[in-house]
């Protein structure tokens, strides 16, 4: 007869007490190092969340450095992801590892790229994060396939892709996003301007495309 009073004690308890927050952790380069500035896409993220009254339910937690490959995050995931026991990591890189090829000789050869990013995958799955691959958007905006690096962009792209299934990883594919947007959006073939500042960092329009992608995938991933 002194269960039940207990039991119900125990759910009264348990139906007061606050869930903790979804920790979403943002593992990147330097265009997530600028989403957590105003108008960055993580900042508009909160901004998302604060409208359909979900602030109370996520923390958003920006974990980007200027000029990472993907070899980077790895190095540095222990401290800068791993410690802060996120529930969801968005892993978005990609850009660097191509685009550094040709400004400064460096970049990262596809096998050794999937090696470390497959590495990456393991590391936060052990850590029981969710995790949700991104694919790099545009080294340059124009529409016919013409900016210098689109081939190895869309390589490393269909490396991600190819992770994500392997994985059975949600995709965030912003690859293919930007070139959606861009062939409705970008009639003169500009190299930037559309959704960059500089064929590569993001513009407000930019950010905002970013946020609402990665917004969906979020909030499905709780």
């Amino acid at each position: 007869m002194r269960t039940f009073p207990i039991l119900l004690l125990t759910f009264m308890w348990l139906a007061l007490t606050p869930s903790k927050p979804v920790r979403v952790v943002f593992f990147g380069d330097s265009i997530t190092q600028a989403g957590v500035k105003p108008g960055g896409y993580i900042t508009r993220i909160g901004d998302m969340l604060k409208k359909q009254n979900l602030s109370n339910e996520y923390e958003l937690v920006g974990a980007g450095i200027g000029g990472n490959k993907i070899y980077d995050l790895f190095l540095r995931m222990d401290e800068d992801v791993l410690a802060k026991q996120p529930t969801v990591t968005f892993v978005y890189v990609g850009v660097n590892d191509v685009w550094h090829k040709r400004t400064y000789g460096t970049g990262t050869d596809p096998d050794k790229f999937v090696k470390f990013y497959d590495a990456v995958i393991k590391k936060l799955q052990a850590a029981g994060s969710k995790v949700i691959l991104c694919t790099p958007a545009v080294i340059g905006e124009k529409t016919d396939f013409s900016n210098d690096q689109d081939g190895d962009l869309q390589h490393y792209s269909t490396l991600i892709r190819e992770l994500a299934a392997r994985h059975n990883l949600p995709l965030c594919d912003l690859r293919k996003a930007f070139l959606a947007y861009n062939l409705k959006n970008n009639p003169t073939n500009a190299e930037k301007g559309i959704l960059t500042t500089d064929r590569v960092h993001l513009n407000d329009t930019g950010n905002q495309l970013v946020a609402d992608e990665m917004y969906k995938l979020m909030v499905s991933a709780k």
